[in-house]
């Protein structure tokens, strides 16, 4: 029969493929025409799976430590210091969402007591659901997103980072600081093509009651994904568009360009 399925040996060579078959491979980490053995993956194929499924489970489970994840050198460099959710633990973390959307009575009083307000841009780190994502990304994008503002003349808080951090937190930085607009670089879902991607949440005057519609987001910033110069220059010019136009989330005009 002419549509009999060749046995491994006979598959066609990499560099013999048809050219839409080397074009698809090409463009997504999708574990697309990896081949078989039998019903089931090569071996190779399955140990690659296996141990991006272990990466993305320790991404999840791992603790945010500031000098773990950055060096001693960069947070005395960024004087970052660490805020705390109402979420205790892990576990509590990841089954209670609604409690990595508020900050502890400590935090909160420690973060409205001590910070600058009304700063345009103001900059938060979250560990999220990766901090992974957060320790690899992090040290080239924050640096550039500071340098971006200052050449823009916008002002910039000085950095922190939040424990057991959700989207939702925006919300209560913008009612305890005041930015024009609150940025959250946070740790993304990982999943089996990488467990190292960043977002970045940006909402115009955050406060109390507003949801995912006003917000906006830069996701897939990675290696393979979204590169930290060009996150960097979306972000700066999303923030430019909603302190120019006083709006940010589903009401804004989704363009990353720069400003004329």
């Amino acid at each position: 029969m002419s549509d009999v399925i060749k046995p491994d040996d006979e598959v066609l060579a990499t560099s013999e493929w048809p050219a839409l078959l080397r074009k698809i491979r090409a463009r997504t980490p999708a574990r697309l025409f990896v081949g078989r053995a039998g019903a089931g993956y090569r071996t190779a194929t399955q140990l690659d799976l296996r141990e991006a499924h272990a990466a993305a489970r320790d991404a999840v489970k791992d603790e945010l430590d500031l000098n773990a994840a950055f060096g001693v050198d960069f947070v005395k460099k960024w004087e970052l210091t660490e805020f705390r959710t109402c979420a205790r633990d892990k576990n509590e973390y990841l089954l209670r969402p609604d409690l990595g959307r508020q900050f502890d009575e400590e935090s909160s009083a420690r973060l409205a007591k001590n910070r600058p307000h009304t700063n345009d841009i103001q900059i938060a780190i979250g560990d999220g659901l990766s901090m992974t994502a957060v320790a690899e990304q992090v040290p080239y994008l924050l640096p550039l997103l500071f340098d971006g503002a200052r050449k823009r003349g916008s002002s910039a808080g000085r950095p922190f980072a939040i424990r057991h951090c959700r989207v939702g937190i925006l919300n209560e930085i913008g009612d305890l600081l005041a930015p024009q607009v609150a940025v959250l670089l946070i740790g993304e879902r990982p999943g089996l093509a990488t467990a190292t991607s960043l977002s970045a949440y940006l909402a115009f005057r955050p406060q109390r009651g507003h949801t995912d519609a006003d917000r906006n987001l830069i996701s897939n910033i990675h290696a393979r994904g979204v590169s930290a110069e060009e996150a960097s220059e979306r972000i700066l010019n999303l923030a430019e568009r909603m302190m120019t136009s006083k709006i940010s989330g589903v009401s804004l005009q989704n363009d990353l360009r720069r400003l004329e």
